[in-house]
């Protein structure tokens, strides 16, 4: 099995700093040690003009076979001699794509410490192009005609990939193309996926085709791996649904930064408005994929934070992201994660300084709002409610939502600024709440900001109420 990985350089950028992406060095050639072979390291050309580094892994058929514990593919057992003597085109197999993952670790994990600005200036995302050429069965006799195997070459000819994403590409699809794992597919084989097809596979195409042949087409492991790209694509498209709209009317300005994000916007403005509250223990009502519980974690000043959604997968995805297997004691303590509806009361959300209901309630019919009013306002009672929705008025300035569109499938209505704030001043007078009212995203002189936030809290005279009942509840 052979990889080759080639570049250009410039005067002021030599071809050999491939080495430092790589972390191996092109003066040298380097051998490692794996469970079915040995991966070697080598340059076959390194000059300031061009540099090409080859991963050339030697496999050994009794090392394979004893892993494999006899079994070949499906796990039936193979004939005697064919688990050591076969035609099998290795050249795109699980097992080189292993190899990457073992030999360029750091790489694929666009690491550079020695030279960090080349993971950008060298290689920047733009795609592959294919060139796939039939092998002939044999060059003594063209008559033969070709085999089932082909030479593919892939190329950026219009730009070029950066040095991480094109070995996560390979990682993923070189079994994909082999249609076939050398190891045993088990549940963390999900994760591998997902780390690897971050910021591509949920959009590719041939997502399912990808999914399914990667986890050697194990239906329960494909599900989970489609279902958590699907949470993966809802949750991005909810956090940036008008991102891209944020100074989108700024004709007049010429900087070609960024607009920062709506999605990170609107976490600051609540985490300044819980801030301000001087709250320290804050209920995320909603959390999804925790997106705000990671940023509230950031912060000391929040001792205990915990995250509430009704969708349990939701909340894998949360811990992981979170990496709550892996947190250290005294972190992991201020975080918890709980599963239960927003429509019903829960005791276990009773006490807090503070609840977040961010980009929630648009999500619920009509009908259902009372019911969640009530669980928050009524029941929990923390004593700083913040609520976040979409502006529908903004809409308009949003180019490419069509016209009537709500910014996410999943809206069940949005709001104008007066249907929010008649909502959010009915709640607080039922609850005994004092409500203000605040923008997130630059404010439109005509439509209003993006999004809109109401911050309720507890009245005085509602404090004491609560705080008497508690006490005779206690005696």
């Amino acid at each position: 099995m052979f990889l080759t990985i080639s570049t250009t350089g410039t005067p002021d950028r030599p071809a050999t700093d491939l080495g430092f992406l790589l972390h191996k060095h092109p003066g040298k050639a380097q051998a490692f040690s794996t469970s079915y072979g040995t991966a070697h390291v080598l340059y076959p050309e390194a000059t300031a003009e061009r540099c090409t580094a080859a991963l050339l892994l030697e496999v050994d058929p009794v090392a394979l076979v004893r892993r494999g514990k006899g079994k070949g593919r499906g796990g039936a057992p193979d004939a005697a001699l064919a688990q050591y003597v076969n035609d099998r085109p290795y050249a795109a197999s699980s097992l080189l794509a292993v190899a990457i993952g073992a030999v360029f670790s750091s790489a694929m994990r666009g690491l550079c410490a020695a030279r960090p600005e080349l993971v950008r200036a060298l290689f920047t995302p733009l795609g592959w192009t294919v060139t796939a050429t039939p092998v002939p069965l044999d060059e003594r006799f063209p008559e033969w005609g070709d085999s089932r195997y082909v030479r593919a070459v892939l190329d950026a000819p219009e730009g070029r990939l950066t040095l991480g994403e094109a070995l996560r590409h390979l990682y993923v699809l070189l079994p994909v193309l082999d249609d076939a794992k050398h190891y045993w597919v088990s549940a963390d084989e999900v994760d591998k996926l997902l780390r690897a097809g971050e910021g591509w596979l949920a959009g590719h195409p041939e997502q399912q085709l990808i999914t399914s042949r990667y986890l050697s087409r194990r239906r329960s492991l494909t599900r989970e791996a489609q279902e958590r790209l699907e949470l993966a694509r809802l949750a991005d498209a909810d956090d940036t649904d008008v991102a891209e709209i944020d100074n989108a009317v700024d004709e007049e300005s010429d900087t070609e930064e960024k607009p920062v994000p709506l999605a990170v916007r609107r976490r600051e403005a609540i985490l300044a408005a819980l801030t301000a509250a001087g709250a320290a223990r804050v209920l995320d009502l909603g959390c999804g994929q925790g997106q705000l519980v990671q940023a509230l974690l950031k912060d000391a000043r929040f001792t205990e934070i915990v995250g509430v959604d009704v969708s349990m997968r939701a909340l894998t995805v949360a811990s992981r992201r979170l990496k709550l297997d892996r947190m250290g004691d005294r972190r992991a303590e201020r975080v918890t994660l709980l599963q239960g509806s927003l429509a019903y009361t829960d005791k276990r959300l009773k006490g807090y300084d503070a609840a977040v209901l961010s980009e929630v309630i648009e999500h619920l019919d009509m009908e259902r709002l009372p019911a969640l009013e009530y669980a928050v306002f009524g029941s929990a009672r923390p004593r700083t409610v913040l609520v976040t929705t979409p502006n529908v008025e903004y809409n308009v300035r949003w180019e490419t939502l069509p016209a009537g569109h709500a910014r996410h499938g999943d809206h069940r209505f949005e709001w104008t600024r007066e249907e929010f704030r008649a909502w959010a001043r009915r709640v607080a007078e039922r609850h005994a709440y004092e409500v203000e009212f605040m923008p997130v995203g630059d404010e439109d002189p005509e439509v209003g900001p993006p999004t809109q936030m109401a911050v309720f809290h507890q009245t005085e005279k509602s404090v004491m109420a609560d705080r008497t009942a508690k006490e005779v509840r206690a005696a």
